[in-house]
């Protein structure tokens, strides 16, 4: 008695290794545009404590994180960020309105902004009365 073949049905070798390096390329492309994304993004900027419009003390401190950025600037003087990126930064507020504006800039030069306003307000105004 002979043994039963049976034909086996396969892809051929050079169709499995060309199937093989398109999924490797197309995982190397996606997982250099996945490292990518931070350069793609551009520099960010958070305040992690929001501060009231309306301040009755003289100087806020203000604090948030900056990511992607080689320079930063509030109201255009350059402060200094820890090493993952978090900042806090006194500002002394002037009578009445002020505008503070955090800026950040990446080595490719883009540049991103917060600006908020703050009305100060002093708690107890002096008043002086004259006689004449």
């Amino acid at each position: 008695m002979s043994p039963i073949r049976t034909r086996h049905i396969g892809l051929p070798r050079h169709m499995l290794m060309v199937t093989f390096g398109v999924l490797g390329t197309v995982a190397m492309l996606g997982y250099i545009l996945f490292q990518a994304r931070f350069l793609i993004e551009g520099p960010r900027l958070t305040l992690t404590t929001e501060p009231d419009i309306i301040q009755h003390e003289r100087q806020i401190v203000l604090e948030g994180t900056a990511e992607n950025i080689t320079r930063i600037t509030v109201n255009g003087r350059p402060i200094v960020t820890s090493e993952t990126g978090v900042f806090r930064e006194p500002i002394v507020l002037e009578n009445g309105y002020t505008i503070m504006r955090i800026e950040a800039r990446d080595r490719f030069g883009r540049i991103t902004f917060l600006e908020r306003p703050f009305v100060y307000i002093d708690p107890a105004p002096t008043i002086t009365l004259h006689d004449e």
